[in-house]
């Protein structure tokens, strides 16, 4: 892969700075990773809260779970997840499931830049139907969604997880997640959803401001009754100042191997895997797995994956999985 700091220089913009979002190494090695260990070394004992979501058990600690994906909009540029019919996305659910897959995340509304936006309206008549059907079929369901009136059907409609993608109307999705025993992924976002934000700030150590917001944004659920609850650091596919391919797979990696720093705030991990298309080029499906390695060192709980099958492989292959 040649991850080193000229490499990336080379392939992005050329402002790479070395001690940008992470500890200043220059290239991935056994000696970097001891260090990281090192530092924080009470944080890999941390253990997370295990829960059961639709009757079924996750016993986070002793073994991860993968997540597979369905993309309902057109905009989706992940071209194998897209389902463009209920039918379509209802075999894709059950194809996934008997992949490995222990959830599947169906969401309407791409979070590029670029894309459409889709009203709620839009999303339920996309969603709903998918939900039903994944459900009837026996397959635990997660719906990508910030909107509340999306959220409330989804719910009803028996959806077992809300991916929550933005910060408004925080307390009352949240009350709805708890009248329905749901579970919700808290999503690391500056903004008030993925598809409204600017620039990403961050420190040199992203970790600590993620801490902070996951801190608060726990409390405010655990308030309104939610007791089920994953945290998904966000890897900047949405900000502006991170479509730098170099910055971003920098953020990324880094953000991967700190992980289990993040599980000493009690809760298990969810992580969305990348693709790093500029330097997979035509192997671009080879990029999760690829990520699905750092992911696991750092202690990732829940595994977010369009390639369902290949990152199964390479867990297995760790014997994480």
């Amino acid at each position: 892969m040649g991850l080193t700091v000229a490499g990336l220089k080379a392939r992005g913009s050329g402002t790479f700075r070395t001690a940008e979002l992470g500890y200043g190494w220059g290239m991935l090695t056994m000696e970097h990773l001891a260090e990281l260990v090192e530092q924080h070394r009470p944080a890999t004992a941390a253990r997370v809260r295990e829960f059961s979501i639709g009757g079924r058990p996750f016993p986070f600690n002793s073994k991860p779970a993968i997540m597979g994906v369905i993309n309902l909009s057109a905009d989706s540029w992940y071209r194998e997840s897209v389902c463009l019919s209920a039918a379509q996305a209802i075999e894709r659910g059950r194809v996934l499931a008997a992949q490995g897959a222990a959830l599947v995340d169906v969401g309407a509304e791409s979070t590029l830049a670029h894309a459409a936006r889709a009203d709620e309206a839009a999303q339920n008549s996309r969603l709903l139907p998918v939900v039903r059907g994944l459900r009837e079929a026996g397959i635990l369901v997660s719906v990508e969604t910030y909107q509340p009136a999306v959220t409330r059907a989804c719910l009803e409609a028996g959806a077992n997880v809300l991916n929550l993608t933005g910060t408004d109307a925080g307390d009352e999705l949240f009350r709805m997640v708890a009248d329905h025993d749901a579970a919700v992924i808290l999503c690391y976002v500056q903004g008030r959803n993925v598809r409204e934000v600017g620039d990403f700030d961050s420190s040199s150590d992203p970790i600590e401001p993620m801490r902070r917001y996951f801190a608060r944004q726990i409390e405010r659920a655990v308030r309104n009754g939610v007791q089920k609850i994953l945290l998904d650091p966000g890897l900047g596919f949405y900000y502006r100042n991170l479509q730098d391919s170099a910055v971003r797979v920098r953020h990324q990696m880094t953000t991967f191997l700190n992980t289990f720093r993040l599980r000493t705030l009690g809760f298990p991990i969810c992580h969305a895997l990348p693709h790093a298309f500029e330097f997979f080029g035509p192997e671009v499906r080879c990029a999760e797995p690829f990520f699905a390695v750092l992911a696991a060192l750092g202690k990732t709980d829940l595994f977010r994956t369009h390639e369902v099958p290949r990152t199964r492989a390479v867990l297995e292959t760790m014997g994480v999985f």
